[in-house]
């Protein structure tokens, strides 16, 4: 579907409509959405999403029809789109000529001009911007191509898996009894508790932590992925710090606004952009200033580093074996990883590798669905596991 929708979008652009690669990819979300079952319902879902003028409409019906099988009377079936199609024209079973074969060529219908010569017309694929910047690493990304994925970044969604609370609510087959509330209904049965009110615990997200390498290997990954906090739904309400030398909190500046603002404003308040990295010393200074108090205990924390460590890896150990005695689950996002045969030989990845629940890459777009589902994932570490208490 990707190549025939970009193969018309390009068919109707030589022909004169204003069709870019926003009104294309705007036609493959509408046909995923629909799903038409017949030509005529494509005609139509074709039409609202590519057409912008009733002017466009006459030569619309005419590449249309070429590629689909033929012209469709608008003014015939414009009161119902879903109205059976006339004797002869789309809509009563396949496609009469618009088809698509192997080698990337699209077969016009009988009857047009390139056809009549019995010449295969191919028509270059169009993809969006953000499409082809999906497969490039975030490094080798320019400030404004990154913001360029922004639009794409906002459909995602950030899922944390959720904590029981120790508020409840009403339900059927809850584990408790609430004898206020059977007292109060035995009422209605002259004070015999015929029916029994239960309740359930509530259920809140985990609080998402997220830390931050801002040094000078992991700055343009850094910025992609606080970018992708950012905007994606979910995890605009984390706790967000960065460091390199020193350890910083951004949650104040990450307020609603722009990400290129989002951005600006991280950087001036991080001036360790691009300098050294002491993991193990940020991430003493996040437990003893905030985790330990409350924020890492049952959170879900997602470092984000390469593992170069400039201090001593032995304190990154000791702090990593703490931080897993807090936190729900500790994902690590290191673009090293996407290397084949990747082995954590570093003396600070290989000091944090065992109190690691998950390592993904998350070096490009294309990337970030490993690193969703295991901020997603509900099973707990193991150090959680096998520690009584501490509110998970």
């Amino acid at each position: 579907m990707p190549a025939l929708v970009a193969r018309f979008a390009a068919a109707c652009h030589d022909a004169g409509l204003p069709v870019g690669p926003e009104r294309a990819e705007r036609l493959a979300r509408a046909v995923v959405l629909v799903a038409p079952r017949t030509v005529r319902r494509l005609y139509w879902c074709a039409l609202a999403t590519v057409v912008s003028d009733p002017a466009q409409i006459p030569v619309f019906d005419r590449v249309f029809g070429a590629v689909f099988g033929g012209p469709v009377d608008v003014a015939e079936s414009r009161g119902d789109p879903n109205a059976p199609a006339p004797a002869g024209g789309p809509g009563r079973g396949e496609p009469r000529g618009g088809d698509t074969r192997g080698g990337g060529v699209l077969h016009l219908a009988p009857g047009t001009a390139a056809a009549a010569g019995g010449v295969e017309a191919p028509l270059p694929a169009i993809a969006s911007a953000a499409e082809r910047l999906a497969g490039r690493d975030f490094d080798e990304l320019s400030p404004a191509e990154l913001l360029t994925l922004s639009t794409a970044m906002s459909r995602l969604r950030v899922a944390i898996p959720p904590r029981r609370s120790r508020r409840t609510r009403r339900a059927s087959h809850g584990p408790r009894v609430d004898l206020r509330s059977t007292l109060r209904t035995a009422r209605r049965t002259t004070g015999v508790p015929i029916t029994l009110v239960r309740r359930t615990p509530r259920q809140r997200p985990r609080l998402l932590v997220v830390l931050c390498d801002i040094s000078g290997s992991m700055a343009p990954f850094a910025r992609a992925l606080l970018q992708l906090l950012y905007c994606a739904g979910g995890g605009a309400g984390a706790e967000v710090f960065t460091f390199a030398t020193r350890l910083t909190r951004l949650t104040p500046v990450l307020a609603p606004s722009t990400p290129a603002i989002a951005l600006r404003r991280a950087g001036r308040l991080a001036p360790d952009w691009s300098g050294g990295t002491r993991i193990g010393e940020a991430l003493k200074e996040f437990l003893d200033a905030h985790g330990a108090r409350g924020m890492a205990r049952g959170a879900v924390v997602l470092i984000i580093s390469d593992g170069w460590e400039t201090g001593d890896p032995a304190l990154l150990r000791t702090q990593m074996a703490r931080l897993s005695r807090l936190a729900h689950r500790i994902v690590w996002a290191n673009p090293r990883t996407r290397v084949p045969g990747y082995r954590p030989l570093v003396g600070g990845m290989a000091a944090a590798w065992p109190y690691c629940d998950a390592v993904v890459s998350a070096h490009s777009l294309a990337a970030i669905d490993d690193l969703l589902a295991a901020l997603a994932d509900t099973t707990p570490n193991r150090f959680s596991r096998s520690t009584a208490g501490g509110g998970r």
